[in-house]
């Protein structure tokens, strides 16, 4: 299907606190023309509805026919049923992250999606983050990795652990960088608040000797989320909330005998809007029939890795 010359049939799945934000960004976005929402909550789709002028429905399959994309914003149990009778019904999905609750379930739904021909993007939204866009420039084979990902308490989300919530975010970054297979994991973790797990550290160890040092907690007195990366002559520093990026590079003069010089750069991006930048790229790559920056298999295979870290602290 061609929307060169039209806009997007669009619609959200799921308006809780998330997926107000994804309802917005459709409103406003050029190439979407927002037709619903859909939530079993009635008085949550009519509410959001009203406020865009746009149809309520509280079930999913009365969008059938009626729009060509959709954002799936419903709880990770869902995941698989909503986006596979939404494919097979032909529409472009954008997914929250993670993308299923198990293998053999993200790996039905990347099937279908190939077989049909769709768009199947995961919300692995810290990817649209300025930051993240840049970093990438300044990536050149590392060797170490250190992330903390720290959040204060919040019942929303915990229907799932620390791992699939919190640190799969910085799992999905570093796959993406790192670029080698997975060859060991350590883990250890514990329950806190909820009858999950709450705070969780895992060291990572790829094919290419590259070594993950990952923490993620939901029980922290402070908000954090930041990324040491070590390569040959380089050093960057990442603070994804502050939009900070750092790079200390060898110099060629020596501050001591026999010991170069440290230089610095340090990067500041704007505080751009990482929702609505995923979901105009979602868009863009149903217009241009190109890959999403975050498909099925990426977020397969960050889901793979949490839940073999998952399993570690289970047994």
């Amino acid at each position: 299907m061609a929307f060169k010359q039209e806009k997007i049939r669009t619609a959200v799945i799921g308006v809780g606190y998330l997926g107000k934000f994804h309802a917005q960004k459709y409103a406003h976005l050029p190439h979407s023309d927002f037709i619903a929402v859909v939530d079993i909550d009635d008085d949550s789709a009519h509410r959001t509805a009203q406020e865009y002028g746009v149809l309520a429905f509280t079930d999913y399959r009365d969008l059938f026919g009626k729009v060509d994309a959709v954002s799936i914003v419903v709880p990770t149990e869902y995941h698989y049923q909503v986006t596979k009778d939404c494919l097979e019904a032909g529409i472009h999905i954008l997914l929250e992250k993670p993308i299923t609750p198990t293998l053999e379930q993200a790996d039905a739904l990347i099937q279908i999606a190939k077989e049909n021909k769709l768009i199947f993007q995961i919300g692995h939204l810290e990817r649209f983050n300025a930051t993240t866009l840049a970093l990438k420039e300044f990536i050149d084979n590392p060797r170490f990795i250190e992330s903390h990902r720290l959040a204060l308490f919040n019942p929303r989300g915990t229907d799932v652990s620390v791992i699939l919530d919190l640190m799969i975010h910085d799992i999905d970054i570093i796959l993406s960088i790192v670029n080698a297979p997975v060859k060991e994991i350590r883990a250890n973790g514990e329950s806190v608040l909820t009858r999950d797990t709450d705070i969780a550290n895992a060291r990572i160890l790829f094919k290419n000797n590259c070594v993950a040092n990952v923490t993620a907690s939901r029980i922290s007195m402070k908000i954090q989320r930041k990324m040491r990366i070590f390569q040959k002559n380089a050093y960057i520093s990442v603070d994804f909330l502050k939009k900070k990026l750092s790079i200390f590079r060898k110099g060629t003069r020596e501050s001591f005998p026999g010991i170069p010089e440290i230089t610095s750069k340090v990067h500041y991006f704007d505080r751009s809007d990482a929702i609505m930048s995923e979901i105009d790229s979602f868009l863009q790559t149903i217009i241009t029939h190109s890959n999403p920056v975050v498909g099925g298999q990426e977020g397969r295979e960050a889901l793979a890795v949490a839940l073999q870290i998952s399993h570690l602290l289970k047994n």
